[in-house]
This record gives structure tokens, C-alpha cells and sequence, in this order.
């Protein structure tokens, strides 16, 4: 964070080193998030950063301001120096988009007014016309929207391949993707991943994507949205990732009050889409930033309670009469998404599809008969959620879509939240009855 507010050299309110490391032993994101990005002597020994409402920052001098602003539009590398004006930077989303960094392992992160608003400014700004998206299946609806129905018009294709895809599968959908991009005159710009998948919770092999796109010689990133499991359940930077997609609405905000995302990961990735992004507007608001500071010192709290409670939930579920299936990530039957599971994961996190023997009707009134978890799309939060995703998150997507991604009629998407496991489960059982 740029020194903003004060007189470094007073005695009284000189700033300390950050210590990210005692005895050699680094410290864990969960210890950082207390403090990292941040002195209070910076801001008259506030111990938590405070609220930076204003649209501008005055500078030094003329000559700093050039400098700054050389920065800021690319005529000199490196950015920014210090704070500008608040579409580009400000205090509270800089010590936000550092704290994100630390929880993937990233160079850098950028925040944004939410999880869309993050993936359409990263495609928009990676994708040229003529190009070609590759993407694996399922997406969340709008992301797949936004690739199929909007970039579309101004001639940028896809080709898309299932969530479980072999190395060999994956090959083969690169070197389609290629010939496709050669005959439009474009490239392949980026590979799209979504894992889990939602609602399915189908996973993606990162390492084999990564070993294939780097076999084709592929100079485009591979992007990954992982909302469903991160940060503390998977961190996809270690499997070969560029680029980590979050909506941070989800489990980093984790208390359904607020909307906003962002995307990690090497510096030489973030700057195009930061550019673009000083273009566009689209970084998330100062309280917004604020209150996901407060959310990140607990979020391994809060994602720990809640899949020990989904453990539980699961359990108890897997062996009801009117249950069909579970797609819960730690009851996996498929051999490869195991493997995969095993490869990639830390956790099998909260959220899950019960399949309910039947169809819409039955689920409808099982969501109907919810006295505790609440009937509302989204996820991550700290109360349980339950919805039906295809009249709801995903009605958009066609109906043969739908059945080939498996995002049938009788699935409910179910986050468990911080309540009493035995409460949620009780719940659950009445809820069935109705079924």
C-alpha cells in the first residue's frame, strides 16, 4: 500500500517492516490477514484500515502526478506509483487485492464490483477478433452467456470440452481449437476452466490442461474459476493455473452482504486486464473492499465449520430413501474425478447437488418445506442455501445444454452453512417428508 496520509519521517509515526516470516518459518495466510498490506501508523494508528471514501488523490507534485499517470496508461512500465484516482487504485482495494494474493500463492490480484464483472473484463481483454475461447463445460450460466452469446458478436468462437476430460481428450479439443482459430484468422486466447463445476461439482484436471496447452505451445493463460472451493479448499496456482477467478460474494465475503470478485496470479497477466480495467471502471467500492478485509481474517474459520457440517449433512442424506445421489466432493464414485480430487483438492468444501428421486415437483416442494435453510441462489455464506438450478441459475442455458452438462430437473443445489449440523439435518429430514 502507498504511503498516503502521513509524514514517514515523524519519529512518532515511523513505519514498521512487515514480517511475514520469524525464525524462518513463514506465516500462514489466516495470521496474515490481520495485518498484511496495512500499518496503523500510516493512518494515525488505526489498527483497522479505515473507510477511504474519495474519488481522488492529491498529488506532491505536478511532476509526481505525471509519473503517476505514465503508470497508469502504460507509458512506463511498472504502473502506478502511488494512489490516483479511484476508478484505477485506492487504499482499501490495494490492501484487499494483497491479502488475495497471499491466499493462492499470486503475484498480484485485482478486485472488481463482482464475480462477472471480473471474468467479462478478463476475456475482454484477452480476446481479439477471430479468436478462440476453449472452455470446459459445465459454466457457470452468465460466464457461458457472456462467451457464447456476447463475444460472439464480434466474431470470437469457443470450443468446449467435459469438466472429466482425459490429457489425450483435452489434446485433441486444443488442436481443434487451433485449426478452428487458423481458419478464422485468429488464435486461441484462453483456456476457461471452471472447477468444481456448478452445480455439478464436476472437476477438471489442471495438471493435464497445463501439460497440454503447454505441449501445443499455446502462448494464452489458463484462466480458472474457483469459487466452489477456494481460497483454502484448492489452490489451482500449484496445479498449473495462471489465472485464479473468484466471485468473492461466495465464501471470501461469506455473509451474503455484499457483491464483488477478482482474479490472481502473475503480474505479466494481471497488467493487460488492469489496464483494461482503468478503461472500463469496474474495481470494487472502498466499504466493499473494507468489509472483505473483515471477511478474509475468518474465512478459514467460517469454510472450516461449514464443511465439517456438510460432512455431516451428507452423510445423513446418502442414505435416505428419496435421495437419488449426491454430487458431493467427498463421497465420489467416478474413478478419474477421484484421482483428480486427490491430485488437486484439500477439501470437499460445502456446496453440493442432492438428487432427488423425481423431478421439478419434488424438488420444489422439499425447497417449499425449508424451515432453516433459506431458498436463494448463491452460496458460501454462513446460513444454508438451497436452490434449483435449472428454473433458476440456469434456465438461461438450453434445455439439451442442460441435459448434457447434468443439470437435470431433479437436482438442488445445497450450501451448508455455520449452523448446527444436527439443526441443518433435522431440517433436512422434515423437508423430505414432503418430497
Amino acid at each position: 500500500m502507498s504511503d498516503h496520509d502521513i509524514d514517514p519521517t515523524s519519529p512518532r509515526m515511523a513505519p514498521k517492516p512487515e514480517v511475514t516470516k520469524i525464525a524462518g518459518r513463514e506465516l500462514k495466510p489466516s495470521t496474515l490477514m490481520m495485518g498484511h498490506g496495512y500499518d496503523p501508523v500510516l493512518s494515525e494508528g488505526s489498527l483497522k484500515p479505515p473507510i477511504f471514501l474519495t474519488s481522488t488523490f492529491a498529488f506532491p507534485s505536478a511532476a509526481d502526478g505525471k509519473r503517476h499517470f505514465e503508470g497508469i496508461t502504460g507509458k512506463r512500465p511498472g504502473g502506478a506509483d502511488g494512489l490516483v484516482y479511484s476508478r484505477f487504485n485506492a487504499p482499501n482495494q490495494e490492501i484487499l487485492e494483497d491479502r488475495l494474493s497471499v491466499w493462492d500463492g499470486a503475484e498480484d490480484a485485482l478486485s472488481f464490483s463482482s464475480g462477472m464483472t471480473a471474468i467479462c473484463v478478463l476475456m475482454l481483454a484477452y480476446a481479439s477478433q477471430n479468436d478462440v475461447i476453449v472452455h470446459s463445460g459445465p459454466l457457470y450460466a452468465a460466464s457461458e452467456g457472456f462467451v457464447a452469446k456476447v463475444l460472439a458478436k464480434f466474431g470470437v468462437t469457443y470450443v468446449d470440452f467435459p469438466a472429466g476430460a482425459t490429457r489425450e481428450e483435452i489434446d485433441a479439443v486444443l488442436e481443434k481449437a487451433q485449426t478452428q482459430a487458423d481458419e478464422q484468422g485468429g488464435k486461441v486466447c484462453m483456456v476457461y476452466l471452471e472447477s468444481p463445476g456448478n452445480p455439478t461439482n464436476a472437476l477438471v484436471d489442471i495438471e493435464a490442461v497445463r501439460a497440454s496447452v503447454d505441449a501445443a505451445q499455446l502462448d494464452c493463460p489458463i484462466a480458472i474459476d474457483n469459487t466452489f472451493l477456494g481460497p483454502l479448499w484448492q489452490r489451482p496456482l500449484d496445479q498449473g493455473a495462471d489465472i485464479v477467478v473468484y466471485s468473492l460474494t461466495k465464501y471470501v465475503g461469506g455473509h451474503s452482504d455484499l457483491v464483488a470478485g477478482s482474479i490472481a496470479g502473475a503480474k505479466k497477466w494481471m497488467d493487460p486486464v488492469r489496464m483494461l480495467r482503468n478503461t472500463m471502471g469496474g474495481i470494487c467500492d472502498p466499504n466493499t473492499a473494507w468489509m472483505l478485509m473483515r471477511s478474509l481474517e475468518t474465512v478459514e474459520l467460517r469454510m472450516s465449520r461449514a464443511g465439517d457440517n456438510a460432512a455431516k449433512v451428507c452423510d445423513y442424506l446418502a442414505n435416505h430413501p428419496k435421495v437419488e445421489g449426491l454430487g458431493y466432493l467427498g463421497m465420489i464414485k467416478d474413478a478419474r474425478q477421484q484421482d483428480i480430487y486427490d491430485r488437486h483438492c484439500k477439501g470437499a468444501g460445502s456446496t453440493f447437488s442432492l438428487l432427488l428421486k423425481g423431478g421439478e415437483a419434488e424438488c420444489f416442494r422439499f425447497l417449499d418445506a425449508l424451515k432453516i435453510a433459506k431458498l436463494a441462489v448463491s452460496l458460501g455464506g454462513t446460513e444454508t442455501l438451497a436452490s434449483h438450478p435449472a428454473s433458476m441459475t440456469h434456465l438461461s442455458v438450453a434445455e439439451g445444454r442442460r441435459a448434457e452438462l447434468g443439470i437435470s430437473d431433479n437436482l438442488v443445489r445445497i450450501s451448508i452453512g455455520i449452523e448446527d449440523a444436527d439443526d441443518l439435518i433435522a431440517d433436512f429430514e422434515q423437508a423430505l417428508e414432503a418430497v
